[in-house]
């Protein structure tokens, strides 16, 4: 039987807040925070939250469309994998693939997240198998999101609005109630507040990049994925008027554009490392959380349908998006002109066959601009990042003293 009361669910929401350390402290004790949450693969809020009885839906990378899950009252876990050891996933796939698949698996296998239900999407041949090799290890639902591969029909949004129908449905009988139509407007409403503070904290990066270091900006977003976006939200109005106020000093930095981040994520180690030589004044770092660039519409009769609408028409890009109105190529170089950027580093993850493939087209336009680029290539599990640093300084010092 499908149950619905909203005006509870909220209530509980608003009980269940399950990252509480950062409250009362000064800013840099709460990056400092953040941070400890990032990177703690035992992901404790996710543990807190169905401690005190709620469910979780996993989704991995790169967009997924939250609001459905959130307004069932479940929590959206953000799957992007961990700096962990693929000790039982190894067993599950050939050892030619992205380390994400692995750590994504390994992440449930070794009991360090529970779920209700795994969603995944077919970014890449691996990433649409992945819902069946973690499907023949546990009973709960393990689907596929077919986002549009056309997106540029006249029918895409439609056809879209049935698979996010399709989903709602699979949800609504894990939770056990109706998803109404206020449901939906009402978890709009707090995403898209969540995704506009997202752009000021990024304005704040384009605009004075001293204020905020790449990898503080990067734990601010990352935390999203972690905890619901009421907290999320709540944590964001209170940080960012905060470093504003900050007394820091403009450096002589290169300001650069970060590309590669989409899907597997780059150690926070070594986006602190580039911050020690740059402002990263923009990037695609788990950019499904920025996905939808303006307010998603709270009018009209089909909250789905201005969901499934926003998410074709007023979207950023990524590798794993085929919409021939967005050329990754002249979208990377309008980042950089829109930012104020000098260079860019393009980087993609070992394995991603998505992120290589657009590298050699990156720089066949950023040659065509007379851009300067630095390549790179990283995994979530490095540990070492001295080579990779002393290049990027050589790349830095020919740039500014050319």
């Amino acid at each position: 039987m499908l149950i619905k009361n909203r005006k509870s669910e909220i209530g509980n929401r608003m009980a269940q807040a399950v990252f509480t350390e950062w409250h009362g402290q000064p800013l840099d004790e709460i990056l400092y925070e953040c941070r400890e949450l990032v990177e703690d693969t035992d992901f404790p809020t996710v543990r807190r939250w169905r401690e005190a009885g709620g469910q979780v839906v996993g989704h991995f990378q790169v967009y997924f469309p939250e609001e459905i899950a959130h307004a069932a009252g479940m929590l959206p876990f953000k799957v992007r994998g961990a700096p962990i050891e693929s000790v039982q996933a190894d067993s599950r796939f050939g050892s030619y693939l992205c380390s994400i698949l692995k750590t994504s698996l390994e992440l449930v296998l070794s009991e360090r997240v529970e779920l209700e239900m795994f969603v995944t999407h077919p970014i890449c041949d691996a990433a649409r198998n992945l819902a069946a090799v973690w499907g023949r290890n546990y009973t709960y639902p393990c689907e596929i999101l077919y986002l549009p591969q056309n997106a540029n029909s006249s029918y895409s949004a439609q056809y879209l609005r049935g698979e996010y129908d399709r989903l709602k449905r699979g949800i609504e009988k894990i939770a056990g109630r109706e998803i109404t139509d206020d449901d939906l407007s009402a978890s709009l409403a707090v995403f898209n507040e969540n995704r506009a503070l997202l752009r000021k904290l990024y304005a704040i990066k384009q605009d004075t990049p001293w204020l905020i270091s790449a990898d503080d900006a990067y734990v601010l977003v990352s935390v999203g994925g972690l905890i619901p976006r009421e907290e999320h939200n709540d944590l964001l109005r209170t940080v960012l008027p905060k470093i504003k106020e900050r007394a820091a000093k403009q450096q002589d930095k290169i300001r650069v554009v970060f590309e590669g981040g989409f899907c597997e994520q780059p150690p926070l180690d070594l986006i602190r490392a580039i911050g020690r030589s740059c402002y990263v004044v923009d990037d695609d770092l788990l950019i499904g959380m920025r996905w939808i660039l303006e307010d998603v519409p709270l009018n009209g009769k089909d909250p789905l349908f201005n969901l499934a609408e926003a998410y074709l028409e007023t979207s950023s890009y990524s590798p794993v998006q085929h919409d021939l109105r967005k050329p990754k190529e002249k979208m990377l170089l309008k980042r950089i002109k829109d930012s104020g950027a000098e260079a860019a580093i393009v980087t993609a993850a070992k394995m991603c066959e998505p992120g290589l493939e657009e590298q050699v087209a990156y720089t066949y336009a950023l040659d065509a601009e007379n851009i300067s680029y630095f390549i790179g290539e990283f995994e979530e599990n490095m540990t070492s990042f001295d080579s990779l640093e002393i290049q990027l300084e050589t790349f830095v010092e020919n740039l500014l003293f050319d």
